[in-house]
């Protein structure tokens, strides 16, 4: 069977199959809850087909074209760092989904949650992708949508303003973005993403192309929807901090700006410093927030600065390492949020201030909590530590000493905003009563929790796939 078969499985399977869950719901709300993880799972397996393909492709990827509209191909780019991103967004997302069958379980609208949050996979599956500019924003305006509706998904109206202020954003960064590409048409002719490599863009284009992707992964000045994102379901923000939203700028700068596009001097100077500034204004403000679930956006603000940066060091270790720490931060930031959603449900509140001594009546999500605190500040044997060490000695490679230091100020902040958020809720004076959530919802905090450990102690297994990723992307920079 064709890769092609699977590669379009990946994408479509969600895609079409959340347009079944409704149908699926006049049956049994059983079995649209089923189904539901029934589409999350076969998103997450088909890519495991496509591995063997591309390793016996000399070049290392395959590309398909399909005829469309308007001669704008569909055109399916496969390679070991589109399978890489696909298969930990698809997976974190498979989990996501198990966990809201009890979480969601008493809310109303649950329909339109399971078809907004498969849609929303199926949307970061098809840019990852995507070889074409335009299919790619075409991807990157559905998970809009998405995030829109799940933002807003308790129908609140100060949820709702909340909603669509990310949806403003994001959008006016997207359709920015697009004035980029089309500026790109002018002088190549093509959407095209295997026809531009290595081809020279201008600052403009750079500076459009970068507005699409800092506002829709939470960059700063355009970060401040996130935070206001923590008024959605605990499963919706993990979704967006973990999954898929704020993972789509950075992929998409990786693909275009480490992979297709060769951008101006000046912005190879300009960018690494943005975006650690970016990770430092946004652990500052960690420092001083009381909202657990805003202090948790922050720190993906934050933490997103070091995935960039990696990115654009262009070589293997630094590059190895921001793809090594998509799946890090991934594994570690879902746990964290959906440990969130359980002190939520057991206490309810938020403020950390009203919190406290919560150990002794929530221990597994406590040590689940402590878990994934861990891996993200980056302390050994944890999977966070080997991909922020790499991408750190990528910048230091690519000799931006300074820079460096700024990564390294920035695990600091993480490690003091992180454990007072931790102390703060688990230790300390008792202020409320709490429990446990569900088996399945502190089992699966649990799984994430475990794997953030185990992929740092058998890191040579993810270690090896994202070193071959980055090894192939910059092969066909060169």
């Amino acid at each position: 069977m064709e890769s092609s078969f699977f590669a379009l499985g990946t994408i479509f399977v969600p895609v079409l199959g959340c347009i079944t869950i409704p149908v699926a719901a006049l049956l049994s709300k059983g079995f649209r809850n089923l189904w539901a993880m029934v589409l999350a799972t076969i998103t997450f397996i088909l890519p495991v087909f496509l591995i063997p393909a591309v390793l016996q492709s000399p070049s290392g990827e395959i590309v398909y074209r399909y005829p469309s509209i308007l001669n704008l191909e569909f055109i399916l780019l496969i390679d070991g760092f589109s399978i890489f991103v696909s298969l930990v967004s698809s997976f974190i997302g498979a989990l996501i989904v198990l966990y809201s069958i009890d979480y969601v379980s008493h809310n109303e609208f649950q329909t339109e949650y399971y078809t907004m949050v498969i849609l929303f996979i199926g949307s970061m599956m098809g840019l990852v992708f995507s070889g074409n500019l335009i299919y790619m924003y075409l991807f990157w305006e559905i998970a809009a949508i998405c995030s829109w509706r799940l933002i807003g998904f308790y129908r609140v109206p100060s949820h709702i303003i909340k909603a669509d202020k990310a949806f403003l954003i994001t959008f006016f960064g997207a359709v920015v973005m697009l004035f980029g590409f089309i500026q790109i048409y002018g002088s190549t002719h093509t959407f095209d993403m295997t026809a531009m490599r290595t081809v020279p863009v201008s600052s403009l284009a750079v500076f459009l192309i970068l507005i699409g992707m800092f506002s829709k992964s939470a960059t700063f000045p355009l970060h401040t929807w996130l935070p206001d994102a923590g008024v959605a379901p605990s499963t919706v923000t993990s979704l967006l901090h973990a999954a898929v939203l704020v993972k789509i700028g950075v992929y998409a700068f990786a693909r275009l700006f480490c992979y297709t596009f060769k951008i101006p001097v000046e912005w190879n100077i300009a960018i690494p410093v943005l975006v650690m500034f970016s990770s430092m204004v946004s652990a500052g403000a960690a420092m001083v927030e009381n909202d657990i679930k805003r202090i948790l956006a922050l720190s993906t603000v934050s933490q997103i600065g070091y995935i960039f940066l990696g990115f654009w060091t262009k070589t293997l270790t630094g590059v190895a390492g921001g793809a090594l720490f998509i799946l890090m931060h991934g594994l570690a930031k879902a746990g964290l949020f959906l440990c969130a959603g359980i002190i939520e449900h057991g206490t309810g509140k938020r403020d950390i201030r009203e919190l406290g001594g919560l150990f002794t009546s929530m221990p597994f999500t406590a040590i689940s909590f402590l878990a994934c605190i861990l891996s993200v500040i980056g302390v050994p044997p944890f999977g966070g530590f080997f991909s922020k060490f790499m991408m750190i000695s990528g910048t230091v490679e690519a000799g931006r000493t300074g820079v460096a230091s700024m990564g390294l100020f920035v695990a600091v902040m993480t490690a003091i905003y992180l454990f007072r958020l931790f102390h703060a809720v688990f230790f300390g004076e008792k202020k409320t009563d709490g429990h446990e959530g569900t088996s399945l919802m502190v089992g699966i905090v649990f799984v994430l929790a475990f794997l953030s450990l185990l992929a740092g102690i058998f890191i040579s297994i993810p270690g090896s796939f994202a070193e071959a990723s980055a090894f192939h992307l910059l092969e066909k920079f060169k």
